[in-house]
C-alpha cells in the first residue's frame, strides 16, 4: 500500500489504530488492556514534565504516527524529537504522518510480545535496554 493509500485508508478508518510495515503490509492494533494503558499514560506523563522542563525538543503520545526511512509508519507508546530537526519540517510533513524517525521512543512491552520482536518492529538492530519500568 502507497503513502497515499495508507493515508486515505487512515482517513476512512479514522477510529482504528493502524500501522504499516516496512513491507507496506497494514497492521490493525487492538486496544491496550487497561493496565497497560495506565503504564502508558504515567510514561506519558513522565515524558510531557520533562519535555516541558527541558524545552528542546516536542513529546508525542501513542496517537503520533510517524513515516521511518525504511518506510513504515510507527505509532510508538511515547516518544520525542528534538525541536531543530522537527522546524525542519514543513507545515504539510508536519501535519500527517511526519517523516522523522524521533529522537526518543517509549513503547511498552505487553506480556504477549516477544522482546527480541520489538526492535524488529521500528526497524532496529537489537540492542540491550538500559532502562525498566
Amino acid at each position: 500500500m502507497s503513502r497515499e493509500e495508507f493515508l486515505e485508508f487512515c482517513q476512512a478508518n479514522e477510529p482504528l489504530r493502524i500501522e504499516r510495515a516496512a513491507t507496506g503490509e497494514v497492521e490493525i492494533m487492538p486496544p491496550a488492556f487497561s493496565d497497560t494503558g495506565n503504564r502508558n499514560f504515567n510514561i506519558a506523563v513522565q515524558l510531557g514534565i520533562w519535555t516541558e522542563q527541558d524545552g528542546t525538543g516536542l513529546g508525542f503520545d501513542s496517537s503520533a504516527g510517524f513515516t521511518l526511512p525504511n518506510g513504515a509508519m510507527r505509532s510508538p507508546d511515547a516518544s520525542w524529537i528534538k525541536r531543530a530537526r522537527w522546524n525542519q519540517l514543513s507545515e504539510d510533513e508536519q501535519a500527517s504522518f511526519a517523516p522523522i524517525c524521533p529522537d526518543f521512543v517509549v513503547e511498552l512491552r505487553s506480556k504477549s510480545d516477544a522482546l527480541a520482536q520489538l526492535p524488529k518492529i521500528f526497524g532496529l538492530e537489537p540492542r540491550p535496554s538500559r532502562a525498566t519500568f
